[in-house]
């Protein structure tokens, strides 16, 4: 009993104190002002609550802006994967464009699943390239063979030229269905959200 009446009279003069501070409002939260300057020179006081609510409201709007670049880039790379499909129709002459294109906004996608696609579609359409020049170059050299295999009238060179050249026509055949594999699977990709590997 007289711990808690000893414990009481300790607690008073506390509660006094505080109470007072309350009546004088020293315990009224001041939010802390910080000041700003225009571009006149002139200070205004701005309250971090103020500030906080601007920095919200400006990374909703670059929110909103990367949700718009998104879509863009999204809708640039359906257009460029139609270019690449609409390409074999015109014999691969299409083909550049599409791959100027990926190089033109390749940086707009930095550090996002978008970035997968254009890389995707620039690798694929190099290794098609270098895959389909092999193909036409052992062809040109076994057709080669072959005219020198007319002249000099000898079947064993004839047979070795066109085993060569399906050869080199294999792997133009192989190059093409690579290269429209690749395709249909970063389109797919694409429409359904997801990166490509």
């Amino acid at each position: 009993m007289m711990n808690q009446s000893s414990d009481r009279k300790t607690d008073e003069p506390i509660r006094q104190q505080t109470n007072a501070a309350d009546d004088k409002g020293y315990n009224n939260y001041k939010e802390p002002v910080s000041t700003s300057f225009d571009e006149g020179g002139y200070g205004h006081n701005i309250s971090h609550s103020e500030t906080s609510n601007n920095a919200i409201a400006q990374r909703g709007q670059s929110t909103m802006m990367s949700n718009a670049k998104r879509r863009s880039l999204i809708t640039y790379n359906h257009i460029t994967y139609f270019l690449y499909v609409v390409s074999y129709f015109t014999a691969g002459l299409l083909w550049i464009v599409p791959i100027v294109m990926n190089y033109a906004k390749r940086h707009d996608a930095d550090g996002s699943w978008l970035a997968t696609h254009f890389d995707w579609q620039i690798k694929t359409f190099w290794y098609s390239i270098v895959w389909f020049v092999i193909g036409v170059i052992i062809i040109t050299f076994a057709l080669g063979g072959f005219g020198v295999s007319m002249l000099a009238d000898s079947g064993n060179i004839a047979i070795g030229s066109v085993l060569l050249a399906g050869f080199g026509l294999l792997i133009m055949i192989f190059t093409f269905i690579w290269h429209l594999y690749r395709i249909v699977r970063g389109w797919i990709a694409l429409t359904d959200g997801r990166p490509v590997p």
